[in-house]
């Protein structure tokens, strides 16, 4: 056959047909007019040689395998020889992943060190040198990729305007219990998110196709940022509040040196309290994205859905503003 036909049947390139052929691999026989001419065996041969590469072995050490059914053995691998073949690839495979777990490592500890420079929390590295007049991450260096799904108004936060809140206590970054019936006079801006992530941590499979899950870290820049003109537009205090636990956001507080307290509710006592929205996500139930506007202790506006996060603390600003309090 010629080898074109060879290589149709083989499924492979008529060049890497002549490319095993330089190698000595295959041998075709040359007609009168000077064409090559292939046997059913070279068919077998370079099937078996595409088989082999697809395994991981190069085609230059597939010799042993081809001589192996040169030898009349049913199996290219019947032989010793094809045998050490494998051991000789195994070797090779285990030493680059090795390397390249080595390499891993090293880019993981690179990015724990890079990631929590700032944060003197527990479970952090502690940074060798003082940094104390490092400048904070500004909100834009946390971008949101395009085509998130943006969450639809469902009216499961219609019910909350005019509620009281509840005496419910929750434990605060700063050390202090803050009861959510006792906010002091004056306005409280109060905004409830999923969950922060950390950025050696993966998020929960499937994380950006949920409505509303991404960017809790630009929303907490966001208010950060915005935090001064948010008291002058007359909030009297701002608190972020999600499930994560206290030593969780402490060390949120620390790595983008937020000026505010973060509240944590892992019972999602509110959700009973107030009858909040939720989600579910990597095997927990979280809160949906919202922000309450509590005055003299009773919720006074309600933000939901949020979107885009990254840009929710200038909305909020926007409000306090459009509605200041004679």
């Amino acid at each position: 056959m010629r080898i074109g036909e060879l290589a149709r049947r083989a499924d492979v390139t008529a060049k890497a047909v002549r490319y095993y052929e330089s190698l000595g691999l295959i041998t075709a026989e040359r007609l009168a007019n000077g064409y090559r001419d292939y046997a059913e065996d070279d068919v077998r041969l370079v099937r078996e040689i595409r088989e082999l590469s697809l395994l991981g072995i190069p085609v230059e050490r597939t010799r042993p395998f081809l001589e192996c059914l040169a030898a009349g053995r049913r199996h290219s691998d019947d032989c010793p020889s094809s045998l050490a073949g494998y051991r000789d690839a195994i070797d090779e495979l285990t030493e680059r992943i090795e390397g390249l777990t080595a390499r891993r490592a090293a880019l993981v500890a690179q990015l724990r060190a890079s990631a929590y420079r700032n944060s003197t929390a527990a479970h952090a590295p502690i940074p060798m040198d003082d940094d104390e007049g490092a400048p904070m991450t500004p909100t834009t260096d946390f971008p949101l990729p395009a085509g998130l799904p943006v969450p639809e108004d469902d009216g499961a936060a219609d019910h909350l305007p005019g509620l009281r809140m509840p005496a419910v206590e929750l434990p605060g970054t700063a050390g202090e219990t803050v009861r959510l019936d006792d906010l002091g006079s004056g306005r409280t801006v109060l905004y409830l998110y999923p969950m922060t992530g950390r950025p050696d941590v993966d998020m929960p499979e499937g994380w950006d196709a949920i409505p509303g899950a991404r960017g809790c870290t630009p929303e907490s820049c966001g208010f950060r940022d915005h935090h001064e003109e948010l008291l002058e537009a007359g909030a009297g205090r701002v608190f972020g509040l999600s499930g994560q636990d206290a030593d969780y956001q402490r060390e949120v507080v620390e790595r983008l040196r937020l000026p505010f307290s973060m509240l944590s509710d892992p019972a999602l006592r509110l959700v009973d309290e107030l009858g909040l929205p939720t989600f579910e996500a990597g095997g927990a139930t979280l809160f949906k994205r919202l922000t309450l506007i509590v005055r003299d202790g009773l919720i006074e506006h309600v933000f939901y859905p949020v979107f885009p996060p990254n840009e929710h603390a200038g909305q909020v600003l926007e409000w306090l503003r459009a509605h200041a309090v004679k």
